[in-house]
């Protein structure tokens, strides 16, 4: 079994083409897969500031209640949660 846990684990499963319980990935989903984060490996980049705020607010939804991603945020002098990501990471909830 490969190694679950980390940041990096999902990519290094992805590039063996073995999902993290060792079975393959499908040929048809890796194929869609890499072709659509070709897409995203091409498009223009406008700073790192904002990719970084974007991560932690995708990944911290999972892990932080909203209040407290938010001040974090803003104590880390990034900009506040916005209404839509509000309502589309915490709106379900």
């Amino acid at each position: 079994m490969a190694d679950t846990k980390g940041a990096d684990a999902v990519d290094k499963a992805i590039a063996l083409g073995q999902d993290l319980d060792g079975s393959a990935i499908p040929v048809n989903k890796l194929s869609l897969y890499n072709k659509v984060m070709g897409f995203e490996a091409g498009r223009q980049r406008s700073g790192v500031t904002n990719t970084m705020r974007s991560r932690i607010v995708r990944i911290g939804a999972k892990h932080l209640p909203q209040d407290e991603l938010n001040q974090m945020l803003l104590e880390a002098e990034f900009p506040s949660l916005k209404d839509k990501e509000i309502a589309f990471y915490y709106g379900g909830k």
